[in-house]
């Protein structure tokens, strides 16, 4: 209240100074006088005060009077007879009668209560009244500045009897005098800061500001000034601008991390009598890595039973570093030596200790315990506290290995077994062994799992571990068998352990090899010596297939001379010729043994019989004539397609045949009765009678004459050609002679088997009449070319003619 009152008579004051800097001088109203016109002078807030008017203008202003009277003026123009700027009112104004503003008046008002004053605007009426009489301005109510700072409004003077207006309308303000009813506010308090540990004197923390609603343009009411009520001397704040430092250094946040300071904001620049308010900042040490880990103690001892697995825990350590966040990280590493080898150590993510893990299997028969030594250093350093010394430290891990009851340990991961096929049941393949490590060193049980049929072929010794067979074993049924070997401890029947144990079936030598290719083949009659006319092979049904080693070979006992088998070393043989030239007409078919014997233990071999047919060929090689099976089954045509061509061939000669008939009409023999021996027979005469050389045709007499094969002739040859039927065994001996005598080469004529053409010779009076003697007559020199000229039948035969003569020597 003390404070309004000062504020109450200050703003007092400025209103009577104010008032007396706006009286107008008499110069001015005596010369607006002398213009005719009317002129008022404004007062503030205090009030206003009347021109006095001249001794010369007294007519002037009755004519006035006049023209009020009467609701006109009849001058053109008006002056305004007020001005003011401004009224002020002061806020939260408590007093019991309305506040006083200010006073409106013009100098046509003589106070006879002819002028009427209106007001309009904001607040006009509501807040603001006016007296109509008087014009004198009140404030109805206590005006916050905060809310409103000023009000616009707008005065008129009218003649209360007309209305009509004296002065034009005219603005003005009323404007709300501020005083310090406002405190400093910290919106938004508490606050919350951090600096970082170690920091020195005078390190930025944070900056807080304080607002205030009272007016900053008047007086000293929202001039704020900052200070500590609590805090120090930790810390210090800027008194104008409120930004807060550090103001003790090397501050330790393991020792103390918060801190609370309260901030005051004062008004009035701090004077006595100004407003206050406080607020509250928690301020927070941030951590830097001042600190290294250190182990709570010198050795820690862990323990681990021997039968962990590879990568188990075996048990943690921790070394405490007071730092926080990335600064207490912590790495552990074993320092190198002989028994920490066996382990292994890594950091935990979460609680920063170390986990000590196994890396090797442990056996407590063979060591019971490990030393060694782990460092922990921090994982992140600041080089600004590296002075204080090593960030790791040391300790000693002992870990006691604890004895577990362990089942059997096999001698071997894995056995491998070999036994031949059909060795006899009973028979020892093999052995296991296992043994109890412990210190109990219990004996061992041996047995089979039975897992497959086959496991039954197997029996094993409990007490040795010896493996025999059941039974006779097949390598073409099973190369393989895989079989599962338990062993138990005596005294404790729970603990075993298993092992797998392969047998591999060794194949034995029990089948002969074959050939793989037909069993016949052929020969060209103009092949050469040492010709490979075919290439034949082998297979075995005994394993393996790849690498087994065939021989080939002729038997000993049955030594050819016509062909020989040639190993070519690569598990494939020839079949070559071993003499030059074949005829197919003395022998079309050899029969040559073929052995094959294979390189297994013991050995096996086999006999095939390979058939040879002789078979005409061209020089080039080219087969011509041969066997239907020599030359179509090789080809692979069926019997169906065999009898077909056959068929096609018979037709042929048929047709043939019949046709020769039907030119053949004057033919010397017509009869069908005539059942002479005549596979051939000639329509030309012979010789004569004297062309008997060749043997005695007397020899063929017979009582019962038959039908001579040439009619013309019958007087000649009737007694040479009869046969009588009780000659036929000399018939008989003579076909048998003439077969001896064509076996013996070229070097015979052309006898037929049946008949010979030897009747007619030199001595003939007439003359040989045979064209044979004429158009093929055997010349010693060995040209027969010029059969050739006969078509490809004779080609062939002069190929043939043509060969030399083999020796009669060799075997056939």
């Amino acid at each position: 209240m003390i404070t309004r009152k000062y504020v109450l008579l200050f703003v007092v004051g400025s209103c009577l100074l104010w008032d007396c800097s706006f009286q107008t001088s008499p110069q001015t109203s005596l010369q607006s006088r002398a213009d005719g016109e009317q002129v008022t002078s404004s007062r503030g807030a205090a009030g206003s005060r009347g021109m006095r008017r001249s001794a010369s203008g007294a007519a002037s202003s009755e004519s006035t009077a006049r023209r009020r009277r009467h609701g006109r003026s009849r001058v053109q123009r008006i002056k305004r007879g007020w001005v003011w700027n401004q009224f002020f009112v002061l806020e939260e104004y408590m007093g019991s009668e309305p506040q006083y503003v200010g006073k409106l008046h013009t100098d046509m008002d003589h106070g006879d209560s002819e002028v009427k004053y209106t007001l309009s605007g904001e607040g006009a009426g509501s807040i603001f009244t006016i007296d109509q009489i008087t014009g004198d301005i009140h404030a109805l109510v206590g005006l916050d500045r905060e809310e409103k700072s000023f009000y616009t409004l707008k005065a008129q003077a009218v003649d209360i009897h007309t209305g009509v207006p004296l002065e034009p309308e005219s603005e003005f303000i009323i404007k709300v005098q501020d005083i310090n009813d406002n405190e400093p506010r910290f919106p938004d308090g508490p606050y919350s800061a951090s600096v970082p540990e170690m920091s020195p004197t005078g390190t930025y923390v944070t900056q807080v500001t304080a607002t205030d609603a009272d007016d900053p343009t008047y007086g000293n009411s929202a001039r704020i000034v900052y200070s500590i009520l609590q805090g120090q001397p930790y810390f210090s704040v800027d008194p104008k601008t409120g930004v807060i430092r550090t103001a003790l250094a090397n501050m330790d946040r393991e020792v103390k991390e918060e801190y609370q300071v309260l901030l005051q904001a004062k008004d009035m620049g701090g004077q006595l009598g100004g407003l206050a308010s406080t607020t509250t900042i928690n301020i927070t040490l941030s951590d830097v890595n001042d600190n290294p880990p250190r182990f709570a103690k010198s050795i820690f001892y862990l323990r681990v039973p021997e039968s962990a697995s590879v990568g188990s825990a075996v048990g943690r350590i921790r070394a405490h570093d007071l730092d926080a966040g990335s600064n207490a990280w912590v790495d552990y590493a074993i320092v190198p030596g002989d028994e920490g080898n066996m382990f292994d150590i890594i950091s935990h993510d979460q609680s920063q200790e170390g986990v000590v893990l196994l890396k090797k299997t442990l056996d407590y028969e063979t060591k019971k315990s490990y030393t060694f030594k782990v460092e922990a250093s921090n994982a992140q350093l600041d080089p600004r506290f590296l002075h204080l010394g090593p960030f790791k430290d040391s300790v000693t891990v002992k870990v006691n290995v604890l004895d577990v009851d362990e089942p059997p340990v096999f001698t071997k991961p894995s056995y491998t077994m070999e036994v031949y096929e059909d060795t006899p049941p009973g028979s020892i393949i093999g052995s296991v062994t296992a043994h109890d490590l412990d210190a109990s060193s219990s004996a061992v049980r041996y047995s089979l799992e039975w897992q497959t049929e086959s496991d039954g072929c197997f029996d094993i010794d409990t007490v040795e571990g010896i493996i025999s067979t059941n039974e006779y074993l097949d390598r073409e049924t099973a190369v393989q068998h895989n079989i599962t070997v338990i062993a138990t401890k005596l005294n404790n029947p729970l603990l075993s352990s298993k092992v797998a144990v392969t047998v591999n079936v060794l194949d034995v030598n029990e089948f002969p090899p074959e050939l793989s290719v037909p069993s016949d083949t052929f020969v060209c009659e103009n092949s050469r010596i040492g010709q490979v006319i075919q290439t034949v092979s082998a297979v075995d049904r005994d394993l393996p297939p790849v690498g087994q080693r065939f021989f080939f070979k002729s038997p000993k006992e049955l030594r050819n001379r016509n062909f020989t088998v040639r190993d070519f070393g690569n598990n494939t043989a020839g079949i070559v010729t071993r003499r030059l030239g074949f005829q197919r007409r003395l022998q079309d078919v050899y029969v040559l043994p073929v052995v094959v014997e294979d390189s297994g233990y013991p050995a096996q071999s086999s006999t095939a019989t390979l058939t040879i047919r002789v078979c005409s060929c061209e020089t080039g090689g080219s087969l011509l004539t041969c066997s239907a099976e020599a030359i179509f089954l090789p080809v692979g045509l069926s019997t169906g397609a065999l009898m077909a061509i056959l068929l096609c061939v018979a037709l042929l000669i048929a047709l043939y045949m019949g046709q020769r008939r039907h030119k053949e009409k004057d033919t010397l023999m017509t009869s069908k009765e005539d059942i002479r021996d005549n596979v051939i027979h000639y329509d030309d005469e012979g010789g004569g009678e004297a062309d008997t050389h060749a043997f005695d045709m007397g020899t063929l007499r017979n009582t019962h004459p038959r039908r001579s094969v040439l009619p013309h002739l019958s007087s000649r040859c009737d007694k040479a050609r009869s046969v009588t039927e009780g000659d036929a065994e000399k018939i008989r001996e003579f076909i048998e002679h003439r077969l001896e005598e064509s076996q013996q080469g070229y070097a015979a004529p052309p006898y037929d088997s049946l008949a010979t053409y030897a009747y007619e010779g030199d001595g003939s009076v007439a003359g040989s009449l045979s064209s044979i003697e004429e158009s093929f007559v055997i010349d010693d020199s060995g040209e027969f070319s010029s059969l050739g000229d006969w078509g490809q039948p004779f080609k062939t035969l002069a190929s043939i003619l043509e060969r030399r003569p083999p020796s009669l020597s060799e075997d056939s």
